[in-house]
C-alpha cells in the first residue's frame, strides 16, 4: 500500500480556492500510484480557530462532491481538514472519502486548551481497513499524547497518522516523541504538516515518516509544498517537491 503526505500552504477561509489547490496535489498522489493521500489539519479552511463558527459545514456538502468523484475514478482514498458542526459545537475533523463513495469522519478527541474556546472533543476514535492494514489518524495536539495512540493500538492500529498545523516548537516536539512511540509500540508513524501562517503562528512543514523501528525514513523540507509518499510493505518512501 502506498499513503501520500501532501504539505501545501491553504488560504485563510479561502475554501473554494483551497478544494482546488488540494484537487491539484491528488493528481500529483495519483500519478505515484497512491492508495491514501492525507492533509493537514484544518487544510480547506487553514487553520483558522476563529473563523471556525463561519466555516463549519457537515460531511455531506456538496462542495466536496469533487473529492468523491476524484476518489472513486482513481481508486485513491483522501482525507482533509475541515471544522464540522457537531450538536454541541464546532470540532476539528478529518473528512474522508473513500474510493467506493462512502463518506467517514474524524474528529479530534484530545484538544488543546487554547482551542476549547472555539471547539469541542470528538467523542469516537476511526479505523480505516485498507489493502489489508488498519490505520488510525491521530490531529495535532492529541497525536502527542501517547494515551491517544496507545487507544488507537487497542483498535488494532497497524499505521498511526498525525494530520497537524504546527510551528517550529510543535515540530521540535513531534521529532522527539514520534520515534520513541514508533519504537515503543513498533508502528509506523507519519506526519503530515502545513506550512504558512496560520492563526497566530506560522506553520514549518518538515512532515516526516519514522519506520517502526523508529528511523526517519525521509522528510520535507521547512518552505516548499511537497509530498511524501510511503510504500508500507517495502518500508520506503518517495518525495516530490511540488510547483503549482
Amino acid at each position: 500500500m502506498k499513503i501520500c503526505l501532501a504539505q501545501i500552504q491553504s488560504q485563510k477561509g479561502a475554501i473554494k480556492r483551497n478544494i482546488e489547490h488540494h484537487l491539484m496535489v491528488i493528481q500529483e498522489a495519483i500519478r505515484f500510484q497512491s492508495d491514501l493521500i492525507i492533509f493537514p489539519e484544518l487544510s480547506i479552511t487553514n487553520y483558522e480557530p476563529q473563523l471556525a463558527v463561519s466555516l463549519a459545514t457537515d460531511l455531506e456538502n456538496s462542495i466536496f462532491d469533487p473529492f468523491e468523484k476524484i476518489s472513486h475514478e482513481n481508486q485513491i482514498t483522501i482525507g482533509v481538514g475541515m471544522p464540522t458542526l457537531a450538536p454541541n459545537g464546532i470540532q476539528i475533523s478529518l473528512l474522508l472519502f473513500l474510493s467506493n463513495g462512502e463518506r467517514k469522519i474524524y474528529s479530534k478527541q484530545l484538544l488543546h486548551e487554547d482551542e476549547l474556546p472555539y471547539f469541542v472533543c470528538g467523542e469516537n476514535q476511526l479505523g480505516l481497513d485498507l489493502k489489508g492494514k488498519r490505520i488510525a489518524f491521530g490531529i495535532c495536539y492529541e497525536s502527542l499524547q501517547e494515551q491517544h495512540l496507545l487507544a488507537c493500538l487497542d483498535d488494532k492500529a497497524d499505521i498511526y497518522i498525525a494530520s497537524v498545523a504546527k510551528p517550529q516548537g510543535g515540530i521540535e516536539k513531534a521529532y522527539a516523541h514520534f520515534p520513541k512511540m514508533a519504537l515503543s509500540h513498533s508502528i509506523p508513524i507519519l506526519m503530515a504538516n502545513s506550512l504558512g501562517k496560520s492563526d497566530t503562528f506560522l506553520a514549518v512543514g518538515q512532515s516526516a515518516i519514522w519506520s517502526k523501528d523508529g528511523h526517519l525514513l525521509d522528510q520535507l523540507n521547512s518552505e516548499q509544498e511537497g509530498i511524501l509518499i510511503f510504500d508500507s510493505e517495502q518500508n520506503s518512501v518517495e518525495k516530490k517537491y511540488l510547483e503549482l
